[in-house]
């Protein structure tokens, strides 16, 4: 059935009441549709499902992976070689070639199975009332108009408009970032503009959980046009961008490329013109365009990212994307969800006020562990009145956690929270609950604001009552107690807590006076309290120059208190809410967007918004999460990362990489393992281009000035085989730099060549030709082995340059050797090789060498040292203006 066969749904039905929204849609409300209404709906709107968007077939994923510009460069290179007999770079290069294949196509594969996961949330069956009866149907088969029954423990199966709601609480975390449980009611609400679905008081949404209570709701949208189906379009619509680095590389390929094919044509052209037979100089300028090209370094890259996704694996960060890894480096923005990830996503119980005084309470989550400041005598008492009202007057349960789990709640996160006050001030909810058991109770409902319970305790009747201030105010006779409870109560209110009054009394119970002259008790501060660790981890990304931006479905009071805890200290006009950025244009977010810290009762639909704004900017965006509602942001971010804990599976599978711990601050840890990696990358890349370059200009200069071609073909497959070799994967294992995490961002337009690497590439390439051509005019004037010589210092030059380039400020001489022993291993072996290359009879042979004397030997070494002092003096003066600069 195609979208726009669905039956149309009923815009904005939160705004009618009840009455009306049954009569628009053609139902009874009591007796419910038929079941030849239902069917026909049915057959013309469609199932009750999130159809499944076919995505491309296995093949074509596949296909795709071999269609980069650096692997259609390498896959040109491989039929060059093939042509010319080289069989083993042939391999070499195809093995490359597949490696980087499997490894994007598993990645891709992986990543349709979001939508999958999003199907799983849709309930299986659900109880409905047709024909005048209530009977149990498909969910799949729900249909706009039905009546649906729930109760606590039901998954919502479509959008509801309810028409009931007796003591209703529903979970809306995954959909609103709040951890604590809605409270519904059947009331239209009266509001002006767009509601966030936060303040949809009585509407129930597909995929969202009952915690308490029970009601009846009509359908009003089902499949794609609930806002769980709203999600899916979403992520269906997102398509992959590349990644920077992916850019970077592409935009290096090309420009390898097309400067590979002008200096082997020139190349060529002046041997032909010299009178070098065409099959030599067709092989020479084949060979020459084969160790242009670096074809090790996408090999290389892909062991770096594999090699730091294991270090932040090690660290609780599992890289579902290895070019994430790199990416993190980049980071300029990271928008994060506040519900679970800046916070513990648990209600927890924070501070205590009794008209005789004010605690704080410790202890995490629902953990009856913990402790309250100690009160004296009376207030003492008082406490442990108020820690028993908490625990009778009280539906939920704690349960104790499993080895290595924590502590969780059966029933409200808020009651929860109640039982582990109780708990730390030293009541047991279950002990008090079986000497004082209930006898009568009046729920809590959203008229009242409170609810009530009566006890069996001690041979007298005991009546609780927990609700707002307001509502309780009215039972107490006591107006001194409530005035200074009011202001403790906003007090707590203005810094984002969730209040709570209790009361009591003891005695007689008669009708109608059930709950009349309460003694007050207390106030109890609720929160979702912030990580402990992420303050200094924003810190962190502060120093760092990356801008943390907070998105949630809170309150914008709760949302700022949570950000002054964190250390962010925001303005008034620093806050958006959702209602404001939906009046708001993209040109005027656009200009605004960086100056805003906080977005309250956003929607899954704002989030993408504020990235692409981001991005439109030019910044690298990060987006994190773990509901339903982040799925799309965390697909269409540069990088998205999933709570692994708290988060669901839709979150993770739309996500790029997932925090095992759930802790914000292995967010920094894995951004400074970008910017090594990185870091490493281009290390790699200074030296393999630095090192091709010099081959070419060298091959290019001699014959203008007036000498042979200085290398063989063999010989310069040989240098291919040295610069592609042990020294350039070493140079990808190089530790972080000291400073960086004291760098701003890399700009996200950024060349692989800019901050001097594409200047260093010219003059380094420029400078070894420059020796090796003074030695092989030296040389051949002397009657020397010149060829034997130029090819040695060309093959030692690469290896001293690799010694250089392991920082680009710090002097190589300064850097312990400790920290990349792979290094000076693989240029140690690589030297003897070469060394046997130049002595061994059967070597002598392959490569058309001749052993060098004593003093030839020793004039390599001393020319072959000269690119080394060079670039330490380089980096010398760089370090030297950068000092200047910040003097």
């Amino acid at each position: 059935m195609s979208a726009t066969a669905r039956t149309p749904i009923l815009k904005s039905a939160w705004r009618h009441d009840g009455a009306f929204v049954a009569q628009h849609l053609g139902v009874d409300p009591v007796l419910g549709l038929s079941t030849a209404q239902a069917q026909l709906r049915l057959e013309h709107g469609g199932a009750n499902e999130i159809p499944r968007a076919p995505g491309p077939s296995p093949a074509r994923l596949l296909a795709h992976q071999f269609t980069n510009a650096m692997v259609v460069v390498l896959i040109i290179a491989a039929i060059v070689t093939t042509l010319t007999g080289e069989t083993a770079d042939t391999i070499v290069i195809a093995a490359i070639v597949v490696l980087n294949g499997v490894v994007g196509f598993v990645q891709e594969f992986r990543a349709q199975h979001a939508l999958e996961t999003l199907r799983r949330l849709e309930a299986d069956h659900v109880t409905v009332r047709r024909d005048g009866r209530t009977q149990t149907v498909a969910a799949s088969h729900l249909v706009a108009g039905d009546l649906v029954e729930l109760v606590t423990g039901d998954v919502v199966p479509a959008d509801l408009r309810l028409l009931e709601a007796h003591s209703l609480r529903v979970g809306e975390a995954a959909l609103t970032g709040e951890s604590a449980s809605s409270f519904k009611e059947a009331e239209a609400i009266a509001a002006p503009g767009p509601l966030a679905i936060a303040d949809q008081h009585n509407m129930a949404f597909s995929g969202t959980a009952v915690t308490y209570g029970h009601g009846l709701g009509v359908v009003v949208a089902t499949g794609l046009d609930t806002e769980l189906g709203l999600i899916s379009d979403l992520l269906s619509a997102h398509s992959e961008l590349p990644t920077p680095l992916q850019r970077r590389l592409s935009a290096l390929a090309r420009l390898m490329a097309i400067g590979a094919a002008l200096a082997c044509g020139a190349i060529f052209a002046i041997g032909l013109i010299r009178g070098v037979a065409v099959r030599e100089m067709f092989i020479t300028a084949v060979s020459l365009a084969v160790a242009a090209i670096p074809e090790g370094l996408p090999a290389i890259i892909t062991v770096a990212l594999a090699l730091g996704a294991r270090r932040m694996a090690n660290r609780q960060a599992l890289v579902r994307k290895l070019v994430a890894v790199e990416t993190l480096g980049s980071v300029d923005v990271i928008c994060t969800d506040k519900t679970g990830t800046l916070t513990q996503n648990q209600m927890i119980v924070e501070r205590v006020w009794t008209p005789l005084g004010e605690y704080r309470i410790s202890g995490e989550g629902y953990s009856p562990e913990g402790l309250c400041e100690p009160a004296p005598g009376e207030a003492d008492s008082l406490l442990a009145r108020l820690a028993r009202a908490s625990a009778l007057c009280n539906d939920a349960k704690l349960q104790a956690p499993s080895a290595g789990g924590a502590w969780s709640v059966v029933g409200d996160p808020t009651e929860g929270a109640l039982l582990a006050v109780a708990a730390k001030l030293g009541v047991d909810a279950e002990v008090a609950r079986e000497q004082c058991p209930r006898v009568e109770e009046i729920p809590f409902d959203s008229e009242r604001r409170r609810m009530t319970t009566v006890h069996a305790c001690s041979g007298q009747r005991l009546v609780t009552t927990k609700g707002a201030l307001e509502s309780v105010a009215e039972l107490v006779d006591d107006s001194a107690q409530v005035v200074l409870a009011r202001a403790v109560a906003e007090r707590w209110a203005d810094e984002g807590s969730r209040v709570l009054a209790l009361g009591e009394r003891t005695g007689a119970v008669h009708d109608g006076e059930l709950e009349h002259g309460l003694s007050l008790l207390g106030l109890v501060a609720i929160t979702d309290p912030p990580r402990g660790e992420v303050a200094a981890a924003l810190a962190r990304c502060a120093h760092a120059g990356i801008a943390t931006v907070m998105i949630t479905g809170d309150h914008p009071v709760t949302a700022a208190a949570i950000a002054t805890r964190l250390g962010l200290h925001v303005r008034p006009s620093q806050i958006m809410t959702g209602e404001e950025l939906a009046r708001t244009d993209d040109v005027t977010l656009d200009a605004r967007v960086a100056d805003v810290a906080i977005y309250a009762r956003a929607a899954p639909a704002d989030k993408i918004r504020i990235v692409r704004a981001w991005q439109r900017r030019g910044a690298v965006v990060a987006m994190t999460g773990d509901g339903v509602n982040d799925a799309p942001a965390l697909s269409r971010a540069d990088i998205g990362i999933a709570m692994g804990v708290t988060g669901t599976d839709v979150a993770k599978e739309s996500a790029d990489m997932v925090l095992g711990d759930d802790n914000f601050a292995t967010i920094v840890d894995a951004v400074q393992e970008g910017r090594r990696i990185y870091d490493n990358i281009r290390r790699v890349v200074r030296y393999l281009l630095s090192t091709n370059a010099g081959e070419l200009w060298a091959m290019f200069l001699a014959p203008i000035v007036g000498l042979p071609l200085p290398l063989l073909a063999v010989q310069i497959l040989w240098m291919n085989l040295v610069t592609d070799g042990l020294p350039a994967i070493a140079l990808g294992l190089e530790p972080v730099e000291p400073d960086a995490m004291q760098r701003r961002p890399r700009r996200r337009d950024e060349s692989l060549l800019a901050r001097g690497l594409g200047q260093h590439v010219v003059w380094v390439g420029l400078l070894m030709a420059a020796i090796v051509l003074v030695m092989e005019a030296g040389s051949r004037a002397t009657g020397g082995h010149w060829r034997t010589m130029v090819f040695t210092t060309l093959a030692l030059l690469q290896l001293g340059h690799a010694l250089a380039v392991r920082s680009e400020t710090h002097s190589t001489l300064t850097l312990a050797v400790r920290t990349n022993r792979w290094l000076y291993a693989g240029v140690g072996a690589t030297l003897a090789v070469q060394l046997a290359i130049v002595y061994l009879g059967t070597l002598q042979r392959i490569f058309h060498t001749a052993p060098l004397s004593a003093l030839e030997l020793v004039v390599v070494f001393a020319a072959s040292s000269l690119v080394f002092v060079a670039v330490e003096v380089e980096k010398w003066l760089g370090r030297r203006a950068h000092g200047r600069h910040l003097a």
